[in-house]
C-alpha cells in the first residue's frame, strides 16, 4: 500500500513548470490539504504524479480526466479556487 508523504514533500511537488498549475496547487495545499481524508490525500498525491501538460488540459477543461478519482480531485480543487 502506498504511503502518505509529509506535507513538505507535497508542497514541493506542487511547484510545477507551469505558473497556471502553481497558482492552483500551491494555495490548495496551504488552505485545504490538511482537511482532506487520508484517502483524498492519496488521490492528491497521485494527481501530483501526472505530467504537467495533462494536468493543464484537465484543469483548463480541454480534456476530460480518464480517471474518476483524479477527475473528482481536479473538480474539487477548481471549485475551491472559484469560491
Amino acid at each position: 500500500m502506498a504511503q502518505l508523504y509529509p506535507k513538505a514533500r507535497i508542497k514541493w511537488a506542487c511547484r510545477r513548470g507551469m505558473l497556471e498549475l502553481d497558482v492552483l496547487l500551491e494555495p490548495f495545499v496551504e488552505d485545504a490539504y490538511d482537511q482532506l481524508s487520508d484517502e483524498d490525500k492519496m488521490v492528491f498525491q497521485r494527481l501530483l504524479e501526472v505530467e504537467d501538460p495533462d494536468l493543464f488540459a484537465w484543469f483548463m477543461g480541454h480534456e476530460k480526466c480518464p480517471h474518476t478519482d483524479l477527475g473528482q480531485m481536479v473538480q474539487f480543487i477548481l471549485d475551491r479556487v472559484r469560491v
